[in-house]
């Protein structure tokens, strides 16, 4: 299944998966009562399967954790941002296409 590529991330895991990963790291930060957060979830999971091994994939939740969404200014749910080398490489805010997402994670690579 591919959400079994998707990392779920907690405020505390986020210095190791994504500060200190080797590759670049997408994060979706979402909430489960977020319509437009469950409608892009299946290309989050789609793209997991893949980038595997190219970039790591996780989802944020901002109701279960809030230190991390506050720190990079997530205002708007669905917010991805994509890191690379621990810092902020792009980011969208909103359901956007799939062909956008993988435009993005291939100009990190």
């Amino acid at each position: 299944m591919a959400g079994d590529k998707v990392m779920h991330l907690s405020d505390e895991a986020f210095e190791k998966e994504v500060n200190q990963s080797a590759i670049p790291v997408l994060v979706d930060f979402w909430a489960s009562w977020c319509a437009p957060c469950k409608a892009i979830s299946p290309v989050v999971d789609q793209l997991a399967e893949a980038f595997d091994g190219k970039v790591k994939i996780c989802k944020m939740n901002v109701d279960e954790c809030q230190k991390t969404p506050a720190q990079f200014g997530v205002r708007g749910i669905p917010t991805l941002i994509l890191f690379k080398d621990g810092k902020v490489f792009d980011q969208v805010v909103g359901v956007v296409p799939k062909h956008q997402l993988e435009g993005m994670l291939n100009k990190a690579l």
